[in-house]
């Protein structure tokens, strides 16, 4: 019965279906309610949250009978210690196997890794920074799942920078500011989220400030998170900000062409979704920039062909994220690009694949970087060969460079923009 039970549970909800739902076992069926026995704690919090009325429908349906579900963790050496601790509720699929790799987010990946094993030892502070949707998030709470494998009783706390914050003018309006201190003070590793929200909250940074020297003093591990580098973020002390480069400062990307295919199919597998030839390309294609649209697009396809009663397939793919096949963008090839920006520029051709370095060579070669990784499949090494033997990490800097341009200059903006119509369209 159970086994009906899940793949009824399977079917109703294929978004948050996940491979592990094979580990799930009936415990008890006891008084009307069902106990599913789950791998551990952080599995256990994720159906409550998310599928426990997709479970509780799928036992009614099955049985024939009012029933209500309870979910448990079969492990008794689990991390609900830590998780109390934690303001943020562990994902079972944040991890570092889960986590792909590639030039837009090696450092940030390896450096997590390191302060995972040896918490306190390297890399204090790790500051992570990136635009959201990036990947930051998963780091942490990688960092965390791999924290608590390696050394058992380990403590941590990770919040937001928000939460870090209302704690702390909560604590004061009690009369607990003590009990706030010694809980932030004395843990083994303290990981914030969103730092930036410190900004002009002068008497929370000085709290902020004299809990962050309290752990670096006994060696604890700091992490933090912020979207945009430390020397970026205004309206925040200078000590502060000096401290946030005591470590580590490591970006988050944008993912290229192949690393945005590589996560489509690994987000596919850990929903043991199989997709067919062409479906990630596409969501690569069609996303450009931010991984959580990638596995959006991934559920809408998903969603569309359970609406329809269809298998999943290119053609249904299309058609439900609204994609519609640019002949002429599809067939750009970075000659093009780079023809474009010459003429748009008015530069030679033969100077933007040449080393020269000059200002007048160097911006446009970047908007050729930019507009190369924005417009076509070609991988970051492809594109710095093609402009005067570049690796992937000149090209990374380029695009980073124009897409700041682009966000804080109108005028730059607008070249940007009629610049890209005239390579799309042929005009």
């Amino acid at each position: 019965m159970f086994e009906a039970i899940l793949e009824r549970a399977k079917t109703m909800d294929p978004v948050n279906i996940r491979t592990w739902f094979d580990d799930l076992v009936q415990e008890e069926f006891d008084g009307g309610i069902l106990h599913i026995g789950c791998p551990d704690a952080v599995t256990a919090q994720y159906l409550q949250d998310r599928c426990l009325s997709t479970f509780t429908q799928a036992a009614q349906n099955i049985t024939g009978h009012l029933v209500s579900v309870q979910f448990r963790p079969i492990s008794t050496a689990s991390v609900v210690p830590a998780m109390v601790q934690s303001g943020v509720k562990l994902h079972p699929d944040y991890t570092f196997e889960s986590f792909v790799v590639g030039p837009c987010n090696r450092l940030a990946h390896a450096s997590c890794i390191a302060i995972s094993q040896n918490p306190g030892a390297i890399y204090n502070p790790l500051f992570l920074y990136g635009n959201s949707g990036l990947g930051k998030t998963h780091l942490l709470h990688a960092v965390c799942h791999e924290s608590l494998r390696n050394k058992a009783g380990l403590s941590v706390q990770f919040l937001s920078c928000e939460a870090f914050v209302n704690g702390f003018i909560s604590a004061i309006e009690k009369g607990q500011l003590a009990d706030f201190q010694n809980l932030y003070r004395s843990v083994d590793v303290l990981i914030i989220d969103d730092v930036q929200f410190l900004r002009e909250r002068e008497q929370s940074q000085e709290e902020f400030f004299h809990t962050f020297n309290a752990l670096y003093n006994n060696q604890r591990q700091i992490v933090l998170t912020a979207d945009s580098a430390p020397a970026d973020l205004q309206a925040l002390e200078d000590r502060l900000i000096s401290r946030f480069k005591w470590g580590l400062v490591a970006r988050l990307e944008a993912p290229s062409y192949e690393t945005r295919i590589a996560i489509v199919k690994k987000k596919a597998s850990l929903r043991g979704l199989v997709l067919p030839d062409g479906v990630a390309e596409l969501i690569a294609e069609h996303v450009k920039s931010n991984i959580r649209e990638l596995e959006g697009a991934l559920t809408v396809i998903y969603a569309t062909a359970r609406a329809a009663q269809k298998e999943v397939s290119l053609e249904l793919a299309k058609q439900a994220l609204g994609y519609q096949e640019n002949e002429s963008a599809k067939s750009l090839s970075l000659g093009d690009i780079i023809a474009a920006v010459a003429e748009a520029f008015d530069i030679r051709i033969t100077d933007l694949q040449s080393k020269k370095r000059s200002q007048s060579i160097a911006l446009p070669r970047q908007v050729c970087m930019y507009l190369a990784r924005t417009l076509t499949r070609h991988s970051l090494e492809e594109i710095g060969g093609h402009l005067g033997g570049r690796d992937h990490s000149t090209v990374l800097h380029a695009c980073s460079k124009v897409e700041q341009m682009y966000k804080t200059e109108p005028d730059f903006r607008g070249r940007i923009d009629k610049l890209t119509s005239h390579i799309t369209r042929g005009q």
